[in-house]
């Protein structure tokens, strides 16, 4: 077989590109051999020329060099194992392979018999199946399409799209799909992991902010970014359209029993479906049971209940971002004002959070079990349109919860003709044992089947710290490059997968730990509480007059400052003490006391080493270990 240059790291991890007689280019231009992404590269960066019976690598005039195992070079004759660096992509050179195949006894005969290394055909197609077409799942398929190219055939499932044409599309609300306006913040760790021409899809225009800091998951010099999940959604299932050859995207629920046939003939199955999947429920027994008391307190599993607030804001980012930090009791995230404001609520407040049926007089919980979005009417009132119902506390003039919903507008400047829509969501996190299991084993017909869970599906996290779809991205980009750099076309192993599933631990444990301590604190004698506790009993402690007002604006000002000390020389435009304590007044005794006793974001908690999918996709050497962004003491 011809001699192959080898992704190591960056997009092209795991992607093979053979060389043979005719030049090889490196550059950024598309007809390129190797399209390299970076932008600090050459449109015509290198090339590698057949001379004398070696392969030499050239360095064409290119701005930021090349270099090989560490060294810049301007021409290098490329030895078996040789490292090139295109800026933050590394490449290994392979020789042709001379070596006598060895045949694998535990695979079936049929698969084996007559192999050898010069006389075996190319690998058949990786057939991945995928259910569940959100932005994990289509980023995954997109990924694996560009890394592997003809050499993957890609499936996706999802029920909340229909056909329009030719294409697929997402089903609109009258079609009983509510489609999420909610804002995230994006690491660049994880976008940049992306294929070039996706993130030129995605962040374009005005459709992103940057309003959170540099920090630890920030690299190449981006830092995190805002952009609307729906935005997301429609980008990706705009560009995977347009590979109808190589992604087919099925209108359709996926259904585990009756497609077990199919399943068992695939080589994948990726189970994207979400916390409250279906299929992985299926497959119970393959991957193992989770695990609720790593997440519990004094035997109680512990849940969060949030009563998220569609609205616009007044206020600028960086006030918003230090309102946030300074308290536990609203979370703003917002796309230029325009966002999620969310509300931590007690239990006491979570079983308000009912709709009732204006005709039939009968109270639902469908905005808290589904969760259904309530949209304001034309009368003022919060309506679902699927089943007819509206929120009730906005209904009744004495609800306690929705005076302080109130309260958390005016906090963060938002007028109440502002709040568009509500709806709610329960949040518990589990310790999962496992996240790839063989499903079914190969046969004399069948390659065999191996199943991942990738996003909530795998990790359903908190959303307080605002990581659960950089979680997800990240355990698609570690599965892809696996998939891609794995597949032979021969039956995989666990061992293929060795690296994934290390990823993918790695993920559970940092990003749940982070989200843990967004639900728990620790008093000085060490007890654990969960926050909602404390919030609950900071609104029995106003009632009975416990809040002192000059007390807790000096406690809640001097908060303020010393998290805008830390963030005012990478956010300009902070608030002085003046605008903060004009602001202030703005809120009630009750509220400011809340705030207080909710505690700040435990920024030295949630803060420190992220999780670096590419430490298990580059070779040793420490020339191929890209350079990481500043550090983060507070933001998202």
């Amino acid at each position: 077989m011809p001699p192959v240059i080898v992704g190591r790291v960056g997009p092209l991890a795991g992607r093979r590109f053979p060389i043979g007689d005719a030049p090889f280019t490196f550059g950024r231009q598309a007809g390129s051999n190797v399209v390299i992404a970076s932008r600090r590269a050459s449109r015509f960066h290198a090339e590698v020329l057949r001379e004398n019976g070696d392969y030499v690598l050239h360095d064409r005039g290119s701005r930021n060099g090349t270099q090989v195992n560490g060294k810049r070079v301007t021409s290098h004759v490329l030895q078996p194992g040789d490292l090139i660096t295109i800026d933050d992509e590394t490449f290994a050179f392979e020789p042709a392979d001379g070596m006598e195949t060895i045949a694998d006894f535990s695979l079936p005969e049929s698969m084996i018999s007559g192999r050898t290394a010069d006389t075996a055909p190319p690998p058949p197609v990786l057939n991945v199946t995928v259910t569940g077409g959100g932005p994990v799942g289509l980023a995954f398929a997109l990924l694996l399409d560009h890394l592997m190219g003809p050499a993957v055939a890609v499936t996706i499932y999802d029920e909340r799209w229909t056909k329009e044409g030719s294409r697929v599309v997402w089903k609109d609300l009258g079609q009983g799909n509510v489609r999420r306006q909610q804002v995230v913040t994006i690491q660049s760790r994880q976008f940049l992991g992306l294929p070039e021409y996706i993130q030129q899809e995605l962040f374009t225009g005005d459709n992103y902010t940057e309003m959170w800091p540099a920090g630890p998951d920030s690299i190449r010099g981006c830092g995190p970014r805002n952009i609307r999940i729906r935005y997301i959604e429609d980008k990706l299932l705009d560009i995977a359209n347009e590979k109808p050859g190589r992604i087919t995207l099925i209108p359709e629920r996926f259904v585990p029993d009756e497609h077990h046939e199919s399943t068992a003939r695939d080589h994948v199955l990726v189970i994207c479906e979400g916390a409250r999947s279906r299929t992985r429920e299926f497959y119970k027994d393959k991957f193992g049971q989770a695990d609720t008391s790593i997440y519990s307190v004094d035997g109680r599993h512990l849940q969060d209940i949030v009563l998220g607030l569609r609205v616009q804001s007044e206020l600028t980012d960086p006030m918003i971002v230090l309102l946030t930090v300074a308290q536990n009791r609203f979370l703003l995230n917002a796309l230029r004002g325009d966002g999620f404001l969310n509300m931590r609520l007690t239990d006491e407040e979570a079983r308000e959070v009912v709709g009732i049926d204006p005709v039939k007089q009968v109270f639902t919980q469908c905005i808290a079990s589904r969760p259904c979005v309530m949209s304001r009417d034309d009368y003022g009132d919060y309506h679902c349109a699927t089943h007819h119902t509206l929120f009730l506390p906005s209904l009744v003039k004495g609800s306690a919860l929705w005076r302080r919903v109130r309260e958390g507008l005016e906090f963060m400047g938002v007028p109440e003709e502002n709040l568009a829509a509500v709806t709610a969501f329960r949040l518990d996190m589990v310790q999962r044992p496992r996240f790839t299991a063989r499903l079914y084993s190969p046969t004399s017909s069948s390659p065999g089947t191996y199943g991942f869970l990738l996003g909530d599906a795998a990790n359903a996290i908190h959303f307080w710290p605002g990581r659960g779809l950089n979680s997800g991205l990240a355990s698609a980009i570690s599965l892809a490059r696996t998939l891609g750099g794995a597949w032979q076309g021969l039956p995989f192993r666990d061992a293929d997968f060795t690296r994934h599933e290390a990823a993918m631990s790695m993920l559970q444990y940092r990003h749940k730990s982070r989200a843990w301590n967004a639900m728990v604190t620790t008093d000085e004698q060490g007890r654990v509480h969960a926050i909602k506790e404390l919030i609950g009993r900071s609104i029995e402690d106003a009632a009975a007059g416990g809040a002192d007002r000059e007390a807790d604006t000096a406690a809640f000002m001097d908060r303020l400052r010393g998290i805008r000390d830390r963030l005012a020389p990478r956010i300009p435009g902070m608030p002085d003490d003046a605008s903060l304590r004009t602001h202030l007044r703005r809120v009630n005794d009750e509220t400011l006391h809340t705030m207080v006793a909710s505690g700040p974001w435990d920024t030295v908690v949630m803060g420190g080493e992220e999780v670096d999918i590419d430490i298990f996709y580059r070779d040793d050497d420490p020339a191929a270990v890209p350079a990481s962004g500043p550090s983060l003491t507070a933001g998202n």
